[in-house]
């Protein structure tokens, strides 16, 4: 098991894992019965595949009760094959730029819950460590961080859904972000959340049989011009078209870098959707390779919260 490994004091989350043999059971009534903890109504956030074997109840620093079951489940959940491939190039004015020319706004969520955050974290400095109040004042913060975080996770899960669905391969680029988290932009560069969508992307491609590719953070995907492939130099934030001067193609700064993504991972795409050169197509699910043993199933966590 190795070392032992300390939690952190300024963790507020608990939790307990109970095993089969603990005794748990899930009710007729669709109550969720602990020991010792009798029987509690639970809202389910959706219906268990199979019978579960183990149960986490977690506690969260906002007070609100999780409860997490282990079941397996069959992986084989691939969707039907689509043609369109796209190249995703994070930002921070927008979030996300598709090499097909869309642009998704970023929502901010910490920007525009900066006033209630600010309130609730002055009103927790001025109680006094120990008292009851400066406990209420404390649920209060981590709420609202809470809903802060909530709506970002829900975000990022409906758009890396959407993509998933729609395209069969998909190019990112591998951001160094906890360099950018050093810099004046910290916050916003927090606020964007680039890490948690990337690996909502991964998990999903790799259970949906799509295809995610990374390029390398160095790959000059703004510097270079998409339609001819010259290189005009590095460019301040502040020049957000820019014409080249070996074609003189007028130029998007966002979507430029979102068709070089693509093309750097190998994909067939251009900013007006038509295909500019052969690219790297992603063999069906079954031609990736021999199998002579059966997959095993896979386990999957299914979180609920309690009332």
């Amino acid at each position: 098991m190795g070392a032992p490994r300390f939690k952190s004091r300024k963790d507020n989350r608990q939790s307990i894992r109970f095993t089969a043999n603990a005794g748990w059971k899930i009710t007729p009534g669709g109550k969720l019965c602990l020991p010792k903890g009798g029987d509690i109504a639970v809202k389910w956030s959706r219906s268990l595949p199979a019978v579960p074997s183990t149960v986490t109840v977690i506690k969260d620093a906002a007070g609100r009760y999780f409860a997490s079951f282990v079941v397996e489940t069959d992986p084989c959940e691939v969707l039907p094959e689509t043609m369109p491939e796209v190249g995703i190039d994070l930002g921070l004015s927008h979030f996300a730029i598709l090499s097909d020319g869309t642009k998704i706004d970023s929502p901010r969520f910490l920007r525009r819950a900066e006033k209630k955050l600010k309130k609730a974290q002055q009103s927790l400095s001025r109680k006094t460590k120990g008292s009851n109040n400066r406990g209420k004042a404390r649920l209060k913060v981590a709420r609202a961080h809470a809903r802060v975080a909530d709506a970002r996770r829900e975000c990022h899960h409906q758009l890396s859904t959407k993509l998933i669905r729609e395209n069969q391969a998909i190019a990112v680029e591998d951001l160094a972000v906890k360099g950018l988290a050093r810099t004046r932009l910290a916050k916003s560069v927090h606020d964007a959340g680039w890490s948690q969508f990337v690996t909502m992307l991964e998990y999903k491609a790799a259970r949906y049989g799509r295809t995610l590719l990374k390029i390398g953070r160095f790959e000059p995907t703004t510097q270079a011009c998409s339609q001819c492939g010259v290189k005009a130099g590095p460019k301040p934030l502040h020049v957000r078209a820019w014409e080249c001067g070996a074609c003189g193609a007028v130029l998007d700064r966002d979507i430029n870098a979102a068709v070089n993504v693509a093309k750097a991972a190998g994909l067939a795409v251009s900013a007006c959707g038509a295909r500019v050169r052969p690219g790297l197509i992603p063999a069906q699910r079954e031609e990736t390779g021999t199998h002579p043993k059966p997959r095993p199933t896979t386990v999957r966590q299914t979180g609920i919260a309690l009332l």
